[in-house]
């Protein structure tokens, strides 16, 4: 007789069912080899009886007590056979009983431990098992549910038709292996969402019995996975409604690729990663907080683009990259750019045509000395008095007065000329003298002194020199002109360094204003003559140079025009502290 199949049980289950049967598999066996042995010791009892009371035994008696004996032990033999193989077939028996009972209790053990509900449906369409967790799921017990046919309790009114749709797709077998989404309604009127998954329910023989249900309760993923789709959708649409082209790449072993491209990188670029190779700009692995703007040749426009490096969905760094179209803000700032430059030209040609009537009076000093001198010497030559030593001062003085005339007329034309704005380390020194040396035609016709104090060794500013120079110069002809009617004859120029920035104030002492600030804007003059535009256009040019450019009060009467400059050496650690390497 064959052993039982061997179990995929576990050994507690096993031991639990062994116990439950107790091992009283060999009693009967026992008891029925205890009857069978006091049954012959009473037949044995009585044949000796019986031999004892006869006298004289015949020969035929004797052989018929003989073959009884043997028969006797014959049947023996056979029926303690019998009992040895009953005794196997008991133990075998009590076995499988064991094991059925161990696979019979896993199988509820683990049906009632399952979260999953479990539905079996005959061919017909009937419930014919349901598990514990389809009854808590639901809220109906087993009793109301098995033998029920459709339609079952647990459809949501209304929705009959679509569920008989569903549950006729089952029994077809069309049901798809990604499951059936339904909604269901439990015993307190509460709904919940559900996914049931369908397969053929099979016997031993592989005949189909009918359909095994798999139902889970979805209803909070099913929130959680609307709630993120939605906030997708919101993400997605924020993204591809920008004007700025977004684009995410990342290296990989056969080059970059391109894991996100919004709408506008699409459009101008493609589903190509040249677009974003290209703003790059060569700066793999090394980018700056600030924006970078960039050419693009292949599109011919001009973008503002940003960089970050951060972490994908994956793991894996990656590329983020922000492009917006600046081309027509370039457009924009180039054309100020040029506006701009012609609105300095002129305010600096305006400057000096104001100087023209100075100018020539400066000028008629040394060339009526000339005159003079040069007269003098013709006459004493008319003379006849051509004594080298008499005649060579008057000569040298001419050519002195020659000189002055055209220093004067050589710092003017380079003033005018020089009109392309050009940044350079330059000493503040130079800037100021070139300045008063112009502003001194305007002094000696008001006949105002003009005093400068300036510390030694003072650093470099970064700047235009002359766009420096003009801001300087229309100050200090604005000081000049405000003490036309001033008691007091002394203009006052004072350079300081304060906190790594060159300070320098024009002080003059004429009337004064009630409100400084109101001389930078556009259009205002306290003069009859004039647009109004001096002071704007030198705040502008300040404050390109990163400076700032204000007025205040004199407490000694008059105003205090200052303007700050950065330090050369302070503007370049800036710069250098600008960029940030990123691994990449």
């Amino acid at each position: 007789m064959s052993n039982p199949p061997k179990s995929v049980v576990s050994i507690p289950f096993q031991d639990q069912a062994r116990l439950r049967r107790r091992r009283w598999y060999w009693l009967t066996p026992m008891l029925v080899l205890v009857l069978y042995a006091c049954v012959m010791s009473a037949f044995f009892w009585l044949q000796r009886l019986h031999d004892g009371s006869v006298m004289f035994i015949t020969i035929d008696q004797e052989m018929r007590q003989q073959r009884l004996i043997w028969v006797v032990i014959g049947l023996s033999i056979v029926i303690v056979i019998a009992l040895l193989i009953l005794w196997r077939y008991t133990h075998y028996r009590s076995k499988a009983e064991a094991a059925l009972i161990t696979e019979t209790g896993f199988r509820r053990a683990m049906e009632n431990s399952m979260s999953t509900g479990m539905r079996v449906l005959d061919l017909e369409g009937r419930i014919a098992y349901v598990n514990p967790a389809f009854c808590r799921m639901i809220g109906w017990n087993e009793a109301d549910l098995i033998g029920r046919m459709p339609p079952f309790p647990y459809w949501v009114p209304g929705q009959h038709e679509s569920q008989q749709q569903v549950l006729d797709s089952v029994l077809s077998g069309k049901a798809p292996s990604t499951g059936v989404e339904i909604e269901a309604q439990r015993r307190d009127g509460s709904r919940f969402s559900a996914r049931l998954y369908v397969s053929p329910l099979l016997d031993p023989r592989g005949t189909q019995i009918g359909w095994m249900t798999s139902m889970t309760d979805i209803t909070e993923p099913k929130r959680i996975r609307e709630a993120l789709t939605a906030a997708h959708e919101r993400f997605m649409t924020v993204l591809e409604g920008l004007d700025d082209a977004i684009s995410v790449t990342a290296d990989t072993n056969d080059g970059v690729e391109l894991l996100f491209a919004n709408r506008t990188y699409r459009r101008l670029f493609g589903s190509q990663t040249q677009g974003h190779e290209e703003m790059l700009a060569g700066r793999r692995g090394r980018y700056t907080d600030e924006s970078v703007e960039v050419f693009s040749a292949s599109v011919q426009k001009w973008f503002e683009v940003q960089h970050r490096m951060l972490a994908w969905t994956d793991g894996r760094r990656v590329r983020l990259q922000v492009a917006r179209d600046i081309t027509e803000r370039r457009k924009h700032e180039e054309a100020s750019r040029v506006q701009q430059e012609k609105i300095q030209i002129t305010s600096r040609l305006t400057t000096m045509g104001e100087m023209a009537s100075s100018l020539a009076h400066e000028l008629n000093q040394p060339l009526t000395a000339i005159a003079n001198y040069s007269m003098g010497a013709v006459a004493m030559v008319k003379a006849g008095h051509t004594d080298v030593e008499t005649l060579l001062p008057a000569l040298e003085k001419a050519a002195a007065q020659a000189q002055r005339a055209g220093k004067i007329i050589s710092r003017i034309r380079d003033f005018v000329k020089r009109s392309e704005p050009r940044r350079q380390n330059v000493p503040i020194h130079t800037i100021v003298d070139n300045a008063i040396s112009l502003a001194e035609i305007h002094a000696r016709k008001r006949q105002v002194e003009i005093v400068r104090n300036i510390p030694e060794a003072l650093p470099d500013v970064y700047a235009d020199p002359i766009l420096i120079e003009q801001v300087l110069l229309n100050l200090l002809k604005n000081g000049l002109e405000a003490m036309d009617q001033a008691a007091l004859n002394t203009l006052t120029l004072d350079v300081s360094l304060h906190d790594n920035q060159i300070e320098v104030a024009v002080k003059d002492r004429g009337h004064g204003l009630t409100d400084p600030e109101r001389l930078f804007e556009p259009f205002f003059s306290t003069k009859s003559e004039g647009l109004g535009m001096g002071l704007n256009i030198c705040r502008t040019i300040i404050e390109s140079h990163h400076g700032r450019l204000w007025a205040s009060s004199n407490p000694e009467g008059g105003t205090i025009f200052r303007f700050t400059l950065p330090c050369a050496s302070n503007l370049e650690a800036t710069h250098s502290n600008q960029s940030e390497e990123l691994p990449a």
